[in-house]
């Protein structure tokens, strides 16, 4: 094949595996921002904090079953194949989320309509599972060996063009829209447009070739992947997950949780937050793919990885400070400087945690750690800092979080070997 043809090739390999990407994190990103409106129509009750409550809840609950998704779809694709699992991921997680913009609303037929809304989260969160890390795994299998960094960061572009699409989608129609027609139907909307990015996905990946590292590299044996990984890649399990930690409430709390936290506490307006946090998800897009390519060329990921969240525990309450004076200004500075600090695990993180992996157990093992990290602890993030708010009173406890599982992922991280310059196991 010539230089063009297998140029063509690299540039479909990662356009297929971020549109899933895109897809996922718009999804989710969609209901966290409308978290307001639909605590109010499934959720409906005198005390507006309990309603809010309940809405995190089931946001939560969608990654509760992440980790059963990465088992799942890590046994899949560690002994069937990368491509099959990037098909049926995407394919469940569109179906579930055009559901989310069918699904009637507790005033149409009551308690089945709440129960309909966690069954579709909890579909959600089983094909995320899947989704994300099979698609880095297989970007990075397929990226030149000096360029995995790179390639690997290219995932998370996907993630925050879906974040900021799901951001902006959000915004439009609050913007656009009465708040009783967003009540009544144009909170649907965006979710029914999803399936046209799902359609999409499912046609592109069709093409896509195996992996060429599962079918040289993988041995097949008859151990399953999940024995492998916790008794013979233990240490790296626990360090992924410790990294993990950090890295969820990292991103969940500025890019997921703020703009509902400025408006519930901070009365600010829910529109005006969505447009600075579209703003600050789409500036990501270089920095991500920046932060890569350093790791690859200058940094080596390890260490990058560390001033990130050395520098999250320093800073964090003095942001908190600042965006507690109540400005517009003073919401998008905080944006911007929680977003450059997750630009650093968002580029570096998905070829740190595959390389970890020999390629027998690579996808489950960072299925695993990966949707335990950012599935129940960063999916929790939410409503546990809405609660702690309720019982404390205190508007630092979102910076006091960060603070501490920053920390966290330092000791995972402080333990973890380096090999980024080493040739994938």
């Amino acid at each position: 094949m010539n230089i063009l043809g297998r140029m063509s090739d690299k540039r479909t390999i990662i356009i297929s595996g971020a549109i899933g990407n895109v897809m996922e994190w718009y999804d989710f990103a969609l209901f966290g921002y409308f978290a307001p409106v639909i605590s109010e129509l499934f959720f409906p009750g005198e005390v507006p904090m309990h309603s809010l409550i309940a809405t995190f809840a089931v946001f939560a609950v969608g990654f509760f079953m992440r980790p059963l998704g990465g088992l799942l779809f890590g046994h899949i694709g560690d002994r069937r194949g990368r491509k099959i699992t990037l098909l049926l991921s995407i394919a469940l997680m569109t179906m579930a989320t055009c559901g989310l913009g069918l699904v009637p609303t507790y005033g149409q037929i009551g308690l089945v309509g709440v129960v309909l809304l966690v069954a579709l989260r909890l579909f959600q969160g089983l094909s995320v599972g899947g989704e994300f890390s099979a698609s880095v795994t297989y970007v990075v299998e397929e990226a030149p060996s000096n360029r995995r960094g790179t390639f690997g960061s290219v995932a998370n572009v996907g993630s925050m063009i879906g974040m900021a699409s799901g951001a902006l989608a959000a915004a439009l129609t609050t913007s656009l829209l009465s708040s009783a027609t967003v009540h009544s139907w144009g909170w649907r909307i965006p979710f029914l447009f999803a399936g046209v990015i799902g359609i999409v996905a499912m046609y592109m990946r069709r093409s896509l070739p195996e992996s060429y590292v599962f079918k040289h590299e993988s041995r097949h044996q008859d151990a399953s992947p999940l024995r492998k990984v916790f008794h013979e890649n233990r240490g790296e399990f626990m360090q992924s997950l410790a990294f993990t930690t950090g890295y969820a409430v990292l991103f969940y709390i500025p890019l997921v949780y703020l703009p509902t936290y400025v408006n519930r506490f901070l009365g600010m307006d829910l529109g005006g937050s969505l447009q600075f946090t579209t703003i600050v998800s789409a500036s990501l897009v270089g920095l991500i793919v920046l932060m890569g390519y350093l790791s690859d060329t200058r940094i080596i990921r390890k260490r990058l990885l560390m001033v990130s969240f050395v520098l999250a525990v320093v800073l964090s309450l003095p942001l908190f400070w600042l965006l507690l004076q109540g400005q517009m200004l003073s919401t998008l500075v905080v944006l911007a400087a929680y977003g450059i600090l997750v630009s650093i695990p968002l580029g570096v993180a998905p070829s740190t945690i595959t390389e970890l992996y020999p390629t027998d157990d690579r996808l489950t093992g960072y299925s695993i750690s990966y949707n335990i990290g950012l599935g129940i602890i960063g999916g929790s993030t939410p409503m546990i800092a809405t609660t702690l708010i309720r019982l404390t009173n205190n508007l630092y406890v979102p910076a006091l979080y960060i603070i501490v599982t920053s920390s966290v992922s330092l000791a995972g991280l402080y333990f973890m070997k380096d090999r980024s310059r080493e040739p994938l196991r």
